[in-house]
């Protein structure tokens, strides 16, 4: 069952697209969110294959969110707007279909059909875990799931949406395993790159990160700050 999270900030959108896909075989809807950033609030728990995905959204764009998720084997991306316009960037982005509104339904299983077919060439294993202890006890945590990776003193703290968790690795083993997942903000920090909001620049001139899913906001190395800046104007 192909697994299908509804994005778009119209409410009308919103439940067309919800029973149409109901008439559509072997999909799930498992969520609907009315723009980008709780889109990606979501996208741990739900776990979806798919996005359909509305572009000119308030705060995050569907574009900046496409973008966010770029080099990720899931969610897929279908676009449903009602421009032409965007058509070339939502390719280049790696968008499965651009589907103009109204949506229709012919259309719309024809994109979802594709999205399963690339769905199916993909590794079964569809979710990256970290692996530590709990109290003593083996545990794993889904990348997807992780807010952000602290190192402190002999052990790499990982926060993430249900508490914290002490893993052996280091940030330098966890950055060379997982390039495209994880982000460098600062010599002792890492965080998934689908994490990052924004920026706060202090009066000092230091740079604070706005981290989704928490209220800490980890400094940024100068060093660092370049590729986090041109990340964020890329999306």
């Amino acid at each position: 069952m192909t697994r299908v999270l509804i994005v778009d900030d119209e409410p009308l959108a919103r439940a067309r697209l919800a029973a149409l896909l109901a008439e559509c075989e072997g999909c799930e809807l498992v969520g609907s969110v009315a723009d980008g950033e709780a889109a990606l609030g979501v996208l741990g728990e739900l776990q979806p294959d798919v996005l359909l995905l509305d572009i000119n959204m308030p705060a995050l764009s569907g574009t900046v969110l496409a973008g966010r998720l770029a080099g990720r084997s899931r969610p897929l991306i279908i676009f449903c707007t009602a421009y032409e316009a965007h058509a070339l960037q939502a390719f280049e982005l790696g968008a499965v279909d651009y589907l103009l509104k109204p949506v229709r339904l012919d259309r719309l299983r024809e994109a979802l059909q594709r999205a399963q077919r690339r769905l199916a060439e993909l590794p079964r294993d569809r979710t990256t875990f970290l692996h530590g202890r709990l109290r003593g006890a083996p545990v794993r945590i889904a990348l997807d799931e992780v807010i952000c990776l602290l190192a402190e003193e002999k052990y790499v703290v990982v926060q993430h949406q249900g508490g914290e968790l002490l893993i052996e690795e280091s940030l330098r083993q966890l950055e060379e395993a997982y390039p495209d997942q994880l982000l460098r903000l600062h010599r002792n920090c890492l965080v998934p790159p689908a994490r990052l909001l924004g920026l706060k620049i202090l009066p000092d001139g230091r740079a604070l990160a706005n981290l989704d899913g928490t209220e800490l906001a980890p400094e940024v190395s100068r060093r660092n700050l370049p590729a986090v800046r041109k990340l964020l104007r890329l999306g």
